[in-house]
């Protein structure tokens, strides 16, 4: 009896250290409508690449790392496919996933999964043969007409059931796998989700739902179109919107109900991820064929929290350059209820200016797309290089954050970090921080003004297209970390304040996250401003009140 006591308690108290021992999964924190990642108990900031479609296959990895490792990422956003892993029904192969988690060990990687199953870019083509094959198990959506769409239903209860049973089987795989070493932060559930040409599924069940009353937790966050009833069907509450709104809703609801089975097996962040349509177009108008119909977009962000409360995010997939858009859907995708994160921008030099504004506001992470070294090239929409010369301007930005990504994602988090992206018009931009002004200019000689009659004709070399950004970070009252190229910043008092600049140190953080003074900048290099050159810069910051 003694024996059995003893070995019972050997037994819980084994139990007990290994539950100790365990470290905390993967979580997204908010704090006062700010988010954060948190890894291994701390906020963690992505530094992303995400791989072509194509190079979710154990030899096609071989020239995925060496891109990953030119361009400085420290995650990995990598497809696994519902083809790939169910080739017949109900036999699962993890070979890749098993593969893919000792490679980015190796690497010193994390990653992101994406799960290409029902949806990838709106269509089918990542299921399983047998679900393609079968269209009577496996329906399309129906035009009004009758005829089948491209997209499948998320009316096909038989298509959620062995979606979801796919994903569970991989989520429970991933725990086997990788709950003790956390390779994996986050999972995305489909990818690009939506119709293009159809507004909403016509079929009979999807046209006997759309006549029911639009659920309570939808009204209360998606208030009724102007004129629209208080409650009762889509029509009636909705109005011209109605189509794409129960669009939004069915098909959210149906990845909700994937990721809510998928976090039961092992609870990681889910997000879905979005193809754009016009954040300038304001307020939306009613769809005309211009966008991907119930896809997670900014206008149904809300439809998507209460259709699908297991998704932590909804991410914005940038793809147009112009400054303008890219501001709007930076402002539109960062609610005080979503998290801002960008799985997707293009790969273009073009693209990397944008990396300040997006750090600087407090995004949890950002991927350019098609950072592999497979000879392919998604021009116009990314670069038209498939080599190093591809990475090199995210290279340069992300060799900065990256000793202190730590502390930059808890100064995000605490609301402590700005930052600004050279616009398309080239004017100067002013954000407040704590009771400081940065005032940030573009296009200057590091020495003089642009007003000079020596300087006023000519353009800095390497200036003559938009280019300059910086991000900052008060990390005390008077003190501040700034990041950034091709930018002059004046660090100026608030109205009503006083102050001057003490101290500007430039340096960089060792990889203990140790701050490194490798000179300190005074004469000429301060008196017309702090001006960053082409060449990413990192400066520490000491200010004076009289």
């Amino acid at each position: 009896m003694k024996t059995a006591k003893r070995l019972f308690a050997a037994a819980l108290l084994a139990g007990l250290c290994s539950a100790q021992a365990a470290p905390p999964l993967p979580r997204i924190v908010e704090k006062d409508g700010r988010h954060a990642l948190m890894v291994d108990g701390r906020p963690f900031l992505m530094l992303g690449a995400q791989v072509h479609n194509s190079s979710n296959y154990p030899a096609a990895l071989k020239k995925v790392w060496p891109a990953v490792r030119d361009a400085g990422a420290n995650t990995v956003l990598v497809p696994v496919a519902w083809e790939q892993v169910e080739p017949s029904e109900g036999r699962f192969d993890f070979s890749f996933v098993d593969t893919l988690l000792a490679e980015a060990r190796r690497e010193g990687r994390r990653l992101v999964l994406l799960w290409f199953a029902t949806w990838k870019n709106t269509s089918a083509q990542y299921t399983p043969a047998w679900v393609k094959l079968d269209k009577q198990r496996f329906p399309a959506m129906r035009e009004r007409e009758g005829k089948e769409s491209y997209c499948l239903s998320p009316f096909g209860e038989q298509t959620l059931q062995a979606d979801k049973k796919a994903f569970v089987a991989l989520m429970a795989h991933l725990k086997k796998a990788d709950a003790q070493k956390q390779t994996v932060l986050m999972v995305q559930v489909e990818n690009e989700v939506g119709c293009y040409g159809l507004v909403r599924d016509f079929g009979g069940k999807a046209q006997a739902a759309f006549e029911q009353a639009v659920p309570a937790e939808v009204l209360a966050r998606q208030k009724p179109s102007p004129g629209g009833a208080a409650s009762g069907h889509w029509r009636q509450v909705y109005g011209d919107y109605a189509d794409e709104y129960f669009q939004a809703w069915a098909i959210a609801r149906y990845i909700g109900e994937v990721a809510k089975a998928g976090r039961a097996a092992y609870d990681l962040p889910m997000y879905v991820n979005n193809a754009l349509r016009n954040p300038l177009d304001q307020p939306p108008k009613p769809w005309k064929g211009d966008f991907a119909s119930g896809g997670p977009t900014h206008d149904v962000i809300a439809i998507y929290k209460a259709a699908a409360p297991a998704l932590d995010i909804v991410g914005p997939d940038i793809y147009s350059p112009e400054s303008e858009q890219v501001e709007a859907n930076l402002r539109l995708f960062q609610r005080p209820d979503n998290a801002l994160w960008v799985p997707e921008i293009g790969n273009a030099a073009v693209y990397a200016r944008y990396f300040w504004a997006i750090l600087g506001r407090g995004a949890i992470g950002v991927a350019p797309f098609g950072i592999d070294y497979a000879d392919y090239s998604n021009y116009p929409l990314g670069s038209m290089q498939t080599d190093k010369r591809m990475v090199e301007p995210f290279a340069r930005v992300f060799e900065l954050f990256a000793p202190m990504q730590r502390q930059w994602a808890q100064w995000a988090f605490e609301g402590r970090t700005r930052g600004v992206a050279e616009g398309d018009d080239r004017k100067p931009q002013t954000v407040q921080i704590g009771d400081w002004q940065a005032k940030v200019s573009f296009g200057e000689w590091q020495f003089g003004e642009r007003s000079w009659p020596q300087l006023k004709d000519k353009q800095p070399p390497g200036t003559e297209q938009p280019g300059g950004g910086l991000a900052i970070a008060q990390v005390a009252p008077d003190e501040f970390i700034v990041v950034g190229q091709q930018a002059r910043l004046r660090l100026e008092p608030a109205a009503g304040k006083s102050g001057f600049l003490l101290r500007a140190e430039e340096g960089r953080f060792d990889a203990q996250g140790r701050w490194q003074m490798e000179r300190v900048w005074n004469g000429d290099q301060v008196d017309w401003g702090l001006n960053l050159p082409a060449r990413p810069t990192l400066l520490k910051l000491k200010m004076a009140r009289p």
